[in-house]
């Protein structure tokens, strides 16, 4: 029977292709917006380590500014970062299966081989533990990351991106071989594959969206080589700074802090652990705001440092209502055009069909409709996410199509139709056949 109401359906939307396609038209514009609004907010606001969202946890304490917060319109929250005295604490407690603790610096890079033609150039470079790679899941290309002995000993080891092994090494197996970090030889350890969270959740302070760095050193060289940070450095306590020393020992923040906690117990003992910590520290007359020590698992991370902007749903509402607009006009339209074969049903009617088949034959036919669409609507949507893409060249990863929207559209535009439909449905259902038949 469903066969036969799909071949009634379109018959009947044959007959008036132009009607037919302003439904279609109206729809798929409508979902195209909405496909594109959806798309961006899906990518933007995505925990992109959803499958280890129950055992990260960002470390932060509140060492800040006594009189008043680091971050006015979120008082309760303390800094996203922590100073190197803190760092060095976490970095000290057996407590995490792992932990990292990590700033961006910048190095220019050369090939090991002087024969080479590629030029020196800057990098951003992470300054990280080893962890960082299994903590975080990241892919690998080539090799893997360091071992722990390396950060015991700082280790002169590097892994390169997908894209600086590109290009240095053409895109060849480079472990083994050397590049140059500001004139010092480095070890290739390991190639990371394709790899880009989206938000960058592991450092949001120069930009939820930002690219991941291009190299990645052991954590030990920072201090080492005195590496300067190229992200962000925050300071509230007036502080004679003459050495780096003297800089490390500051009141700055500056460090990421993440660890993995594989259950409760290590949860609260961590928590225990920093508490404490910050005990022993304002006895010596340090953090003299109300103890503040936070593990904040992924999502709620993102949430805190609001990386979904009230621009962004904003943006998504308007979509909405302006695939209502659409869905107004397609009533108006199916009323037309339901109302032009009143004959032709009320014949039907006479000759005994019911209502509920009326019904049922007119819902295919507006579902029809909206399948139509709701295809029209994903070729939109995919011209959308292009223009945005060659608008905004460096959000790429942003203006993909996530084929999960892509169903989410097509639902959307089922239900639309059948939406749309209902009053026309129930107008023509409700249609009382004799008028029509005396005019025939």
């Amino acid at each position: 029977m469903f066969a036969y109401h799909v071949r009634l359906g379109l018959k009947s939307l044959k007959r008036n292709p132009v009607l037919t396609a302003l439904m279609i038209g109206a729809i798929g514009l409508g979902v195209g917006v909405c496909l594109t609004m959806l798309n961006v907010y899906y990518l933007v606001s995505g925990n992109p380590i959803v499958h280890r969202n129950h055992v990260l946890y960002s470390v932060t304490m509140d060492g800040w500014d006594p009189a008043e917060p680091r971050d006015e319109d979120n008082p309760h929250l303390p800094p996203s970062e922590l100073t190197w005295r803190e760092a060095q604490a976490v970095l000290a407690s057996d407590i995490p299966d792992r932990k990292v603790v990590m700033h961006k610096g910048a190095f220019v890079l050369a090939p090991g081989d002087e024969n080479s033609e590629v030029k020196p150039y800057i990098v951003e470079t992470r300054l990280t533990p080893g962890d960082f790679f299994p903590m975080f899941a990241v892919p690998f290309k080539y090799g893997g990351g360091w071992d722990r002995n390396s950060d015991a000993t700082a280790d002169a080891v590097v892994v390169l991106s997908k894209k600086t092994n590109d290009t240095v090494f053409g895109g060849e197996d480079s472990v083994g071989r050397t590049v140059k970090l500001d004139e010092r030889e480095y070890r290739v350890v390991g190639v990371l594959d394709d790899w880009r969270p989206v938000p960058k959740f592991y450092d949001l302070n120069n930009g939820s969206f930002d690219e991941i760095e291009e190299a990645f050193v052991p954590f030990g060289r920072s201090e080492m080589l005195e590496v300067q940070s190229a992200g962000n450095v925050n300071c509230w306590k007036p502080e004679s700074i003459n050495s780096y020393r003297e800089f490390l020992n500051s009141e700055c923040v500056r460090i990421q802090a993440w660890v993995e906690l594989g259950s409760a117990d290590k949860v609260a003992a961590f928590q225990s652990f920093l508490d404490g910590y910050v005990g022993e520290q304002k006895k010596l007359g340090r953090f003299q705001r109300p103890l503040n020590n936070r593990l904040t698992r992924v999502q709620q991370w993102l949430e805190d440092n609001e990386v979904v902007s009230d621009d962004n749903r904003v943006l998504l509402g308007i979509a909405f209502m302006f695939l209502a607009v659409c869905l107004l006009n397609t009533v108006g339209l199916l009323l037309a055009k339901f109302s032009g074969a009143a004959a032709q049903v009320s014949l039907h009617r006479a000759l005994g069909a019911s209502r509920g088949l009326v019904f049922r034959q007119h819902i295919t036919e507006v579902s029809l409709i909206g399948l139509a669409g709701g295809v029209l609507g994903i070729v939109l949507g995919l011209f959308g996410l292009f223009g945005l893409r060659r608008l905004y060249n460096d959000y790429d990863d942003l203006t993909r199509l996530d084929w999960d929207v892509g169903l989410m559209a097509l639902g959307i535009a089922l239900l639309a139709g059948i939406l749309a439909g209902l009053y026309p449905t129930w107008r023509i259902m409700r249609l009382q056949p004799a008028p029509y038949l005396k005019t025939q």
